[in-house]
């Protein structure tokens, strides 16, 4: 029998707030252990929250961003569990009316355009960070609190492809949407991941398996390869698989029981009585969708219709941010797209990662880059010379034409200097002489490499090619 799987994700998204969601304490990622907190966000009694009007903002940019209609009247619940995580024991969330309604991404896996639909986008606070150690569990509730959007997609998605796909689109459109960071390994941004499986043709959905808080892509595409396996071979081997809570152990590659799945009445949830309901108008919303910025499918386009880049290079200058951004940057201060697109994908890429670095802290600025290319572009330099002095200004900083003069970088072009190199190469080597002139057009190149070996790389190719074949054809 074939099975097929049916997977969906709650993804939550830490937004961009200095305060917490309900209190004016701030979120500050790696600040000393349960210092940024109050009587709010630890839950004492009698203590009263207060909307971020911010996180609001946020949350309903998210769902413009991503096609949701928004909620103008949107309420909060208290979804009420016992753990040390949040230690009021319960969570201001949205049950039932939350602030976006709907929604969909449109990825491409393998080639092939898909559509997933998203349920709903809700706004809740952030649960303290555990942290298990031999023989203890500490609590930090510093992160207690901070500003929470959850994203729940329907059980649309067939695969780990595409569960990768929508969610590489999630974290784009979040970051360039300036509503998160999603910096995973700050955790900023986590998926819960439900899968299950069924025969092919079946209507009706198989158990639910949940497994909770991935903060990594390649951990989360390693679990659902696992969670698929392991529920039909129960199948296949006559049991049932049992809707449950699992974890993923990266180190097995497995996934493991934690709890039996906890129905939504388990939580008890209710309306918050210390919060008034969130109402939203049509001017206020208008307003925040006139503010939305250019989304990653949008720059790609652009990047291909208007600057006549590939669509592999429009592909990877989008796909972080911050490097679209430098690439916008530097085109302020060049026309040539693609002389930028491939120092980025070349050496400032493979520089960045073998330092470790991001590209803001490159030593090599817009403006900078701009500077090799119009040198390159003047035939001042090559475009090898050009690379190296990216280097030099990469590691030790400098000017690219100062750099060019120091270094003794510029192309010779002086036609006396050219054509004794010329002569000399076609003196010392009569064979591919030979050959071209009895119609071997490539044997040129032969030529070519030795003037410029010549030369140290700095004849200007273009006047070489011109003298050896003014030389030869004559």
């Amino acid at each position: 029998m074939k099975y097929e799987a049916t997977i969906g994700l709650e993804t939550h998204i830490m937004q961009k707030t200095n305060t917490k969601m309900f209190c004016g304490c701030k979120y500050e990622y790696g600040a000393e252990p349960n210092t940024h907190v109050c009587p709010v966000c630890l839950g004492y009694p009698g203590a009263l929250p207060v909307m971020n009007e911010r996180a609001i903002e946020l949350c309903c940019k998210a769902g413009m961003l991503l096609g949701c209609e928004i909620n103008p009247c949107s309420k909060w619940d208290r979804k009420n569990y016992f753990y040390p995580d949040m230690s009021k024991n319960y969570q201001i969330t949205q049950a039932d009316e939350p602030l976006c309604i709907g929604g969909r991404i449109e990825v491409e896996v393998g080639g092939v355009k898909k559509t997933f639909t998203i349920e709903r986008i809700h706004q809740e606070e952030n649960a303290a960070k555990n942290t298990h150690v031999a023989g203890a569990s500490l609590v930090d509730y510093n992160r207690a609190g901070t500003a929470l959007m959850e994203i729940v997609s329907h059980p649309c998605m067939g695969s780990a492809e595409d569960a990768l796909a929508y969610m590489t689109a999630i974290k784009q459109i979040m970051q360039y949407g300036g509503i998160s960071n999603c910096d995973q390994e700050k955790g900023q941004m986590r998926s819960d991941v439900n899968v299950s499986v069924r025969p092919v043709g079946q209507q009706e959905l198989g158990a639910k398996v949940e497994i909770k808080n991935m903060n990594s892509f390649a951990f989360i595409k390693d679990a659902i390869e696992y969670e698929i396996d392991r529920q039909i071979s129960v199948l296949e081997s006559g049991g049932s698989v049992d809707q449950e809570t699992r974890g993923y152990d990266p180190d097995r590659g497995e996934t493991f029981t934690q709890r039996t799945k906890e129905d939504a009445h388990d939580y008890r949830y209710f309306p918050e009585p210390d919060l008034m309901p969130v109402k939203l108008s049509s001017g206020l919303l208008a307003q925040w969708r006139s503010e939305l910025p250019e989304l990653p499918a949008q720059r790609r386009e652009r990047y291909v219709k208007e600057l006549g880049l590939p669509e592999y290079d429009a592909g990877v200058l989008t796909a972080d941010k911050a490097v679209s951004d430098w690439f916008e940057s530097t085109m302020k201060h060049t026309k040539n797209a693609k002389a930028v697109s491939n120092f980025i994908m070349g050496e400032m890429m493979r520089l960045l990662s073998e330092h470790e670095l991001t590209i803001s802290e490159s030593n090599v600025t817009p403006e900078k880059l701009a500077g090799i290319i119009a040198l390159i572009d003047a035939k001042t330099i090559s475009t090898g010379a050009g690379k190296q002095v990216f280097e030099i200004i990469f590691n030790d900083g400098g000017d690219p034409a100062a750099i060019v003069e120091d270094q003794g970088l510029a192309q010779v072009s002086d036609d006396s200097a050219l054509e004794a190199w010329a002569d000399e190469a076609i003196a010392n080597h009569p064979k591919p002489v030979e050959e071209y002139k009895a119609g071997n057009a490539a044997s040129i190149n032969f030529l070519m490499g030795q003037v410029m070996k010549a030369s140290k790389g700095k004849a200007n190719p273009g006047a070489v090619m011109q003298m050896l074949k003014q030389k030869l054809d004559g």
